[in-house]
């Protein structure tokens, strides 16, 4: 095994064994990417402090999301396609998450289905659902889901309308690949990733084909994707969605004050403070610059949590010391996955917890749920002072 010290050891790695319209799914944002850079580098912007002669001993990263014991404040977000980074990709993410003490998170365009990973795993994962306009199916989902012990909602926002994603139009995403030249030529070069997608029945979106009728091959199931996401969701549809579900629900999608005031008033677990990895709006302002506007706003009523951006054990310490509950990793486990399948994700999440570890004890703190804006340093500006 490589010797891996950081997430960007695996990214390397990803990008070299993984065929490049997957990779660049992956790691890409829409429109000019702004947002999905700034995601990360605005991270960098925020200092810790180096505290000294005070015990370090006997530290713990345990902590609790929506009532569920978790070993460090993350959970693995929901990634669509996650089976063509690696063969049975979900499947293996979910056994890493379970056997380290994390929750996964299951993404409604997954290729294994709700039924395939909890056939293969144990521990009750989250789901997350799209919204679409299709009612029927829309309620058999959400009993499937009920039906393999999905301890979680995690109902998605902000993705009403797609996204342009200038790479995957120019890669001709699409799950199983179409085989253009172009793709034959990048595949010749990444055969070990192709003898163990061979070696799998699981190669399409396995949520959808075989519970929707008239989806025959990729481009059918890409045309009626396209069509489904529901532009008339609101408020409304969502207290339905929830009352449907009966269980936790967590709102993911909410970066602005006002709409995370809206989702607490729905009664939600948890709001999921995410601009969708930079892949939505461009533009948008980083999460992690919006978490301390809406913590503001919503006070003690509802749960926060982050994503987007997060790439090391830094960042996942600097949104809790801001006062998230809890943080989801996309892109820091898929580089594992890609890199180095189920064994890729373990070493994730090792690496997070270490450099999270670490740095919360030279910052002076041996508990994670005592952790506080006091080690942080914050430009004053940091947030914004914006002109209405």
């Amino acid at each position: 095994m490589p010797v891996i010290t950081d997430i960007n050891d695996l990214k390397r790695l990803h990008k070299r064994r993984t065929p490049k319209m997957f990779y660049d799914y992956c790691e890409s944002g829409s429109w000019s990417e702004q947002t999905f850079r700034e995601n990360t580098s605005d991270f960098d912007k925020i200092r810790l402090r180096q505290r000294v002669a005070v015990d370090m001993a006997d530290r713990t990263l345990a902590t609790e999301m929506i009532g569920q014991k978790v070993k460090m404040p993350v959970a693995l977000a929901p990634v669509g396609l996650t089976g063509m980074q690696r063969a049975d990709g979900e499947i293996k993410a979910a056994r890493a998450a379970e056997q380290f003490g994390v929750p996964f998170t299951l993404s409604t365009m997954s290729i294994c289905s709700i039924e395939d990973v909890a056939e293969n795993s144990s521990a009750p994962f989250w789901f997350q659902l799209y919204t679409m306009k299709d009612q029927d199916y829309l309620r058999r989902l959400i009993q499937r889901a009920k039906d393999a012990k999905c301890s979680a909602l995690v109902i998605t926002l902000d993705l009403q309308v797609l996204g342009q994603r200038h790479k995957d139009l120019k890669n001709g995403l699409s799950a199983p690949p179409k085989f253009t030249p172009a793709v034959l030529a990048d595949l010749a070069t990444k055969w070990s990733w192709g003898l163990e997608m061979l070696q799998t029945k699981r190669r399409g979106f396995g949520n959808i084909v075989g519970h929707v009728k008239d989806i025959s091959d990729p481009s059918s199931l890409m045309s009626w994707t396209a069509e489904q996401f529901d532009t008339q969701l609101d408020w409304k549809k969502i207290e339905q969605i929830k009352d449907m579900w009966g269980g936790k629900v967590i709102l993911k999608g909410i970066n602005d004050p006002e709409d995370a005031v809206m989702a607490a008033k729905v009664g939600c677990d948890a709001i999921l403070v995410s601009n969708h990895g930079g892949r939505q709006l461009d533009g948008a302002l980083s999460t992690i610059r919006m978490l301390d506007p809406i913590l503001q706003a919503v006070g003690d009523d509802v749960e926060v949590h982050l994503d987007s951006g997060i790439r090391s054990g830094q960042d996942i310490l600097k949104a809790v010391a801001m006062g998230a509950k809890g943080t989801f990793i996309g892109r820091a486990f898929i580089h594992g996955l890609g890199a180095m399948g189920q064994d890729g994700v373990t070493k994730a999440l090792e690496v997070l917890y270490k450099e999270m570890d670490t740095s919360m004890a030279l910052c002076g703190k041996r508990d994670i749920t005592e952790v506080g804006r006091d080690i942080l340093l914050i430009p004053k500006d940091f947030s914004g002072d914006w002109q209405d």
